[in-house]
């Protein structure tokens, strides 16, 4: 489960064994657990975050996502 990056209390990284899917990035903070798809980002599944937790989670995913898509294409082709 390669963590992509740290802010505040959110951790932001992808499971090794989701490569069938398409790009996605899973957001796990003190309350619970999102998954966002990047291509467009949109917003997959949520496991416990409050709603003001996923503006924020939407706008870093929005902000960070070409380095996502990079880093989830690079891990899954190996």
């Amino acid at each position: 489960m390669p963590t992509l990056l740290r802010i505040g209390s959110f951790r932001f990284h992808f499971y090794s064994d989701e490569g069938s899917e398409p790009p996605h990035i899973h957001v796990r903070c003190n309350e619970g657990e999102a998954k966002f798809w990047l291509m467009p980002v949109a917003l997959a599944n949520n496991r416990g975050v409050p709603l003001h937790n996923l503006r924020e989670i939407e706008r870093l995913v929005f902000e960070h996502k070409l380095q996502f898509i990079e880093k989830y294409n690079e891990f899954h082709r190996n």
